[in-house]
């Protein structure tokens, strides 16, 4: 596929910033940064135009937190301004990221999505026998910034673009060979082009339609035993030559057995939480009930939490379950 060109000049744009203050303010207009920075609108507007024209942008500033659910990762999230800069880019970048990915891949793709990897996983395990689940180790972590860059080299033929991509990736962990943030807009998108090397694998050179990626998260599905284990040893290989390894072995079974994928368990036939997502359901019901009881949470907060959990478990049929849930908490269906 021939690299693209001509975008650079789109990036500072006044109109493509300010869709991306619009974008970077989703979710954070109360936030004491990005009321700052909007209160200089036009001043930071001009200032990180001519920024990204020199080729002196500044990175690099970003808070870091840990989450424990659903497990423990250390987000790193960057200031508003270089979220703005992150949007911007992703802008005009984003088609050609796009257009490079297998169907098959529903991480950071507008259409697609955790749920839509699930339904498409449904109708693959409904029409083959046997399964094989793979992820990766610490991928966030391990992937290497050269070979990150060698695979945006093969997708931008613009060295200003090449450029704006090396210090945004470099700024994370300088002068360490590996490791993408968590939490960052162009490390998500990175991150899930890096992998189509391993779709490219399956769909193309091994000829295997029936798979679904999720970030790093992904599931072939095949008629026989056989077939999956010879891909099993070619995307170990894949992986080591991309700096990769699995996290652990590859699970690989007989569909009838299930499988645990994106927080649920895919049957032959239907999709439900699995049970660490019931679990977690139940478990932040418990604490939206216990700071409304406590006075720490009004109920207008309540509904709003409510609603967010809720989400995560409103699809596949799942309702007589989760209303026999809120039911037992006392919070009505």
């Amino acid at each position: 596929m021939q690299r693209a060109n001509n975008l650079f000049e789109r990036i500072p744009l006044r109109g493509n910033l300010l869709l991306a203050v619009a974008k970077a303010l989703r979710g954070k207009r109360a936030k004491r940064d990005a009321l700052a920075w909007v209160a200089g609108l036009d001043a930071n507007l001009e200032r990180l135009s001519e920024e990204i024209r020199s080729g002196e942008v500044r990175v690099g500033e970003a808070r870091q937190f840990m989450i424990h659910d659903p497990k423990e990762r250390l987000i790193t999230a960057p200031c508003f301004g270089e979220r703005v800069l992150h949007h911007a880019v992703m802008n005009v970048c984003e088609a050609e990221f796009e257009r490079r990915l297998v169907f098959h891949t529903y991480a950071c793709r507008r259409g697609k999505g955790q749920f839509a990897a699930l339904e498409a996983s449904r109708n693959f395990a409904a029409e083959n026998t046997w399964f094989l689940k793979m992820d990766v180790r610490k991928y966030f972590d391990s992937i290497p910034k050269a070979g990150m860059l060698d695979r945006l080299g093969r997708v931008f033929a613009e060295r200003q673009v090449l450029d704006l991509f090396t210090r945004m990736l470099h700024a994370h962990r300088p002068g360490e060979r590996c490791g993408l943030p968590i939490g960052s807009l162009i490390s998500q998108h990175c991150a899930n082009l890096y992998l189509d090397a391993v779709d490219r694998l399956v769909t193309q050179d091994l000829g295997l339609g029936a798979s679904v990626r999720y970030m790093d998260d992904c599931v072939v599905w095949a008629q026989d035993k056989p077939t999956l284990t010879g891909v099993r040893e070619a995307v170990r290989a894949r992986l080591a030559a991309m700096g990769l390894a699995f996290k652990c072995e590859p699970q690989l079974n007989r569909t009838t057995h299930g499988m645990d994928f994106l927080g649920h368990r895919v049957l032959a036939r239907r999709v439900v939480p699995n049970r660490r997502s019931r679990i977690r359901f139940e478990r932040k019901l418990r604490c939206i009930n216990e700071a409304v009881s406590a006075g720490t949470m009004g109920e207008a907060e309540a509904q709003r939490c409510l609603s967010a959990v809720c989400a995560f478990v409103s699809h596949f049929g799942v309702a007589a379950w989760r209303r026999r849930v809120m039911l037992a908490a006392g919070r009505g269906p």
